[in-house]
């Protein structure tokens, strides 16, 4: 029960018992939920419900049934009851009914069945939404960089769960893992988001002197002179060369020292014949390979630090890389300084320079893939929000790719729970088909004993059984039925005490549940609920009442649950069976209780039950009960101590001078039964103030000497 009338907030009634007796007093909404289980789909119980939704019929007896069948109508609706007459029908019918209820336990059984497979299908979504979370959980919060592909799916799992589900899985391997997806929106979300500056290629302006014929030459010297057929034996002609630097100048007559062998062997003429073999065109060779040595420095010189390169934001990739493969570069042109140098000193010797086109060549695919990628980032830039939605896109291509377990495994649960309930709603559509073809036959044999003089039989004898004879139940027609007083063929009903009304009304209601409502009424079982069937009815009735309640309803078979709601706790107790394990296995107890807070329904135990008086006092020591209910209470208080146990008349104790004091005033006109008498018992709850009425009613007790019943009852 929840938003409707006194039940402000939800609450309810949980029961797997046949017997269900509820006690509450007047006004804690006893009756809302007979109107409910009366009229479940009237639009004031919008916000309430019952599980589950298909049961057996739910008969109701309360006010609205009275008024539908007694107050508004004109005659009573007939009460169809199977006659005996008509054997062969009655058998027809026992075993249909029989089969009927095999088909009923097998539809149940059925429902039951597919029910399980849908919680356990649940159960199977529940986990997968709950693997899929990690997403959630794994990137939101912390540096938040992937969040913004999250956005709308962070409030319910389910969410997104189905937006997982959505995505077809990729036919390979996305290239990009969460790391470079992460630095890609980074570098367009964070604050330095600019355009960056392309890489300058490493170019070499010497390749030309690699390649140049001179160093695959053997330079030599003037043939013409007298030593150059020894230079050319010895095969040292760069020896000789160096040699001569050694040589001093002006010799004149006289012999040197000779550098090589250190003899006093050298003459000018010797020298001069070593010099006229290094002639100028020798010499010219030696120049032009300084000056390319020079060239080819210079360009070495000219070229950009490693640094230049593995700086750069978009190199830190191939850092390793790139430096690997510069120093390859430079490794080579130094190769080739080496080379260079040697020819130099040994001219006649030919070399080969390494061609460092292919390295250098290859570093700069390097910086050309680098290049690449600052090209992309900085057109990604440019339009940055359709670039941040396809990383969205890729991001949760990922993911569909990460979790395929989950999502797989799912499919293959869903495929498997939507197989079973095709099977099963297959099986329901069969055994429903039979349960049609079941009740057609019920029905068809009921038309031949269906009638209802059985039923007015019934409630006549009921009448007679609780000693009223002075009205009876007459057959109108065919199907309906007048209420009469003796020797008056007039409807009676009208003038019917209040008490007379609700006997009449109540043994129609226990034929109604014993009988069928109608011919095509094929129900085997029903529900119960019955409401205060016992509000203008003397003790004597009372206890009548519920005797019916217990032979007709109780222990009636047909009846799988019965509801039983009531203000009187002598008759709620009446009602419950003393014996204790009876009690365990068949009824449960509840309590409706009215807080400031709403109306709330407990479970209760036999012990707690109490009489009436007991009840009263209960709500007077709870300061959050309303205050017109605290405050009658009180009055049942007075009245019932007073007038059944000191039998004293109190009009002079509400004289006394204590309650004379104005802030009594309120508390005195609507406790004071005289005044009551009077007319005066008007009250406007906004003078109700709890301390001030509860403060009255100890000093009534105070000055009747009763001062420690109310201690007690009071439990101060």
């Amino acid at each position: 029960m929840d938003a409707v009338a006194s039940f402000r907030h939800a609450t309810s009634l949980v029961t797997d018992k046949k017997i269900n007796l509820v006690y509450g007093l007047n006004g804690t909404g006893k009756s809302t939920i007979s109107n409910f289980l009366y009229e479940p789909y009237d639009l004031a119980f919008v916000q309430c419900r019952k599980t589950p939704e298909q049961s057996a019929p739910i008969l109701v007896y309360n006010q609205k049934f009275i008024r539908d069948n007694f107050f508004v109508a004109d005659s009573l609706k007939g009460i169809f009851s199977l006659s005996k007459e008509n054997a062969a029908a009655e058998k027809a019918i026992a075993e249909a009914t029989k089969r009927q209820s095999a088909l009923e336990q097998s539809l149940q059984s059925k429902r039951s069945a597919k029910e399980r497979v849908t919680q356990e299908f649940s159960k199977q979504k529940q986990r997968a939404a709950e693997e899929s979370w990690n997403i959630k959980k794994t990137y939101t919060g912390g540096d938040r960089v992937l969040e913004y592909c999250l956005e709308g799916l962070k409030g319910q799992k389910e969410k997104l769960f189905a937006h997982l589900q959505g995505i077809v899985k990729p036919t390979e391997e996305p290239e990009k893992n969460i790391q470079v997806l992460r630095k890609e929106v980074e570098a367009l979300k964070g604050d330095d988001a600019q355009p960056q500056q392309r890489m300058a290629a490493l170019a070499f302006q010497a390749h030309d002197v690699e390649s140049d014929p001179i160093f695959g030459k053997s330079i030599l010297g003037n043939t013409d002179s007298e030593v150059a057929a020894l230079i050319e034996q010895l095969g040292n002609s760069d020896w000789v060369k160096q040699g001569l630097e050694y040589l001093p100048g002006g010799l004149g007559e006289s012999q040197v020292q000779c550098p090589f062998c250190q003899e006093s062997t050298i003459s000018a003429q010797f020298v001069d014949s070593v010099k006229s073999y290094f002639d100028v065109s020798y010499q010219k060779q030696l120049d032009a390979l300084d000056e390319l040595l020079k060239r080819y420095r210079a360009a070495i010189d000219g070229l950009p630090a490693l640094a230049a390169f593995t700086d750069h934001a978009f190199a830190q990739e191939r850092k390793n890389e790139i430096a690997n493969k510069y120093q390859l570069v430079i490794a080579g042109l130094r190769s080739n300084i080496g080379q260079i140098e040697d020819k130099i000193k040994s001219p006649k010797s030919p070399v080969t320079l390494s061609n460092t086109r292919e390295v250098l060549a290859d570093f700069n695919r390097e910086v050309a893939a680098i290049n690449n990628s600052i090209d992309e980032y900085n057109q990604r830039l440019q339009n940055r929000e359709a670039t941040l939605e396809k990383l969205n896109g890729e991001f949760w291509q990922l993911m569909r790719w990460q979790y395929d377990q989950t999502i797989s495994r799912f499919e293959q649960d869903r495929k498997a729970a939507n197989q079973k309930l095709k099977d099963l709603d297959a099986e329901i559509g069969n055994v429903n088909s039979d349960l049609i073809k079941v009740r057609g036959q019920i029905t068809e044999a009921q038309k031949k004993t269906v009638n209802v003089d059985a039923a007015v039989a019934a409630i006549n004898a009921g009448l007679l059984d609780l000693g009223i004879d002075g009205f009876s139940v007459k057959k109108h027609s065919e199907n309906l039925y007048r209420i009469v007083r003796s020797g008056d063929s007039k409807d009676a009903f009208h003038s019917l005490s209040e008490g007379e009304k609700m006997m009449i009304s109540f043994l129609y209601f226990c034929e109604l549940c014993k009988g069928k409502s109608s011919a095509d009424d094929t129900h085997a079982q029903r529900i119960v609920v019955i409401d205060d069937p016992i509000s203008s009815l003397s003790h004597v009735f009372i206890f009548n009442v519920g005797r019916l309640i217990r032979s007709v309803f109780f222990r009636g078979e047909r009846f799988c649950q019965v509801i039983v709601l009531t203000h009187s706790l002598y008759f709620f107790y009446e009602l419950t069976d003393p014996n204790h394990d009876r009690r365990e296995s068949t009824q449960k107890l509840f309590r409706i209780a009215k807080p400031s807070s709403g109306s709330v329904i407990q479970e209760m135990k036999y012990e707690e039950i109490q009489n009436d008086y007991q009840a009263y006092w209960s709500v007077v020591n709870d300061p959050s009960q309303p205050p017109a209910l605290i405050a009658n209470c009180m009055r049942n208080i007075v009245e019932y101590f007073f007038s059944f146990v000191r039998k004293k008349d109190l009009n002079n104790v509400f004289q006394m001078p204590e309650l004379q004091d104005m802030k009594y005033q309120a508390f005195c006109r609507y406790i004071n039964r005289e005044s009551h008498s009077l007319g005066q018992n008007i009250i406007d709850m906004k003078e109700f103030d709890y301390a001030i009425f509860k403060e009255g009613l100890k000093l009534v007790f105070e000055k009747t000497e009763y001062l420690d019943h109310f201690k007690a009852m009071s439990k101060c």
